[in-house]
């Protein structure tokens, strides 16, 4: 199983020597997530600090930023790390994409097709020479003049994988991705039951293999040198869960649970601004649905019980001071568990 961790975002001469550490402890890829901070800029110094990890936005927000912009920052990033990156993307919501970013919404699952479809145009183009010729539903991208049009790398194409939730985007990303990025607030049954029969009939529909298919996360993971530890651990996936089931997207999951009446009591709680209130709605039976917790000398078991034989990847952020020999250890435990994905297929 492929291990990711985050990277300081908010102070960027952290970056340089964390992710050089987190390379030499042997984590898979460094990634970042588009929240309060720039999503991409850590990831360009951690490119020239590192020569082997992987490195990803999970997610950058997709629609904010035209197909063209998204495909330089990733073209810019790729042949920097030397072929290590990866294009993570997500929709947002609607109510994000109108009101904190100002564009017009329409049915997130075509238009993100679309999107990708796109940006796989534009980087041909730029490779081979390829004209710039794509007619979409939402993008129609027919312009690319020398002057704006970067050297070609002699690298594979930049993989792409999308944030999924919901049934229709689970389908786009098996038919058009590379992978898929499965939110925390996930079941193991969800993803049985759920996620996987729809990323396959995605697969179907253009004959991807599941081999070259990343599955990332579908959960949380809580781990630390001691049940102390741990349980404040636990605190923060509490409040994550409890802010997640506010949101009447995520009702489906807790439904699947029977834990509609939870749902619907956290939603109200959010509309009447009860935000410090919410994380003490949710019982710890419900934070283990959704999370892997165990010390250090547990959580290789409790990842095994609670991905093994769905997920690729997991993200793992070890408490500040845990000896680099000791995370070495356990990220070599997980890494010997089974996964289905092989490699990204990246040929032009």
């Amino acid at each position: 199983m492929r291990v990711f961790t985050m990277l300081p975002m908010r102070h960027w001469r952290e970056v340089g020597p964390f992710a050089a550490a987190v390379e030499g402890a042997g984590f898979d890829t460094l990634m970042t997530a588009e929240l309060n901070h720039d999503v991409f800029a850590p990831l360009a110094l951690a490119a020239l600090a590192t020569q082997r990890i992987e490195l990803t936005p999970s997610i950058a927000v997709a629609f904010p930023r035209s197909p063209t912009i998204m495909a330089s920052q990733a073209w810019d990033l790729q042949a920097n790390s030397d072929g290590r990156f990866v294009l993570g993307l997500g929709s947002q919501v609607r109510g994000h994409n109108e009101r904190r970013f100002g564009i017009a919404w329409s049915p997130p699952a075509p238009r993100l097709r679309d999107y990708v479809r796109a940006l796989r145009a534009i980087w041909r183009c730029w490779e081979t020479g390829e004209k710039l010729d794509y007619r979409g539903e939402h993008y129609k991208l027919t312009l690319m003049t020398p002057d704006f049009s970067p050297e070609p790398t002699g690298l594979p194409m930049v993989p792409v994988t999308i944030a999924a939730v919901g049934g229709a985007m689970l389908r786009v990303a098996g038919e058009v991705c590379d992978g898929v990025r499965l939110h925390p607030l996930c079941s193991r049954r969800y993803v049985e039951e759920v996620a996987l029969p729809r990323l396959a009939d995605g697969m179907g529909r253009s004959g991807r293999s599941r081999a070259n298919f990343d599955v990332f996360g579908g959960g949380f993971v809580v781990t630390g040198p001691d049940q102390k530890t741990v349980a404040e651990g636990m605190e923060w996936v509490r409040k994550r869960v409890a802010f997640y089931g506010s949101t009447r997207s995520y009702l489906p999951i807790l439904a699947l649970h029977g834990l509609d009446e939870l749902g619907q009591k956290l939603h109200a709680m959010s509309l009447e601004g009860h935000w410090n209130e919410m994380a003490a709605e949710v019982p710890d039976e419900v934070v283990r649905i959704f999370a892997a917790c165990g010390t250090y000398d547990e959580i290789t078991r409790a990842i095994d019980e609670r991905f093994g034989g769905l997920a690729d990847s997991i993200e793992i952020n070890f408490p500040a001071g845990t000896p680099a020999g000791l995370q070495g250890e356990l990220l070599a435990d997980i890494r010997r568990i089974p996964h289905a994905f092989a490699g990204f297929d990246t040929r032009w």
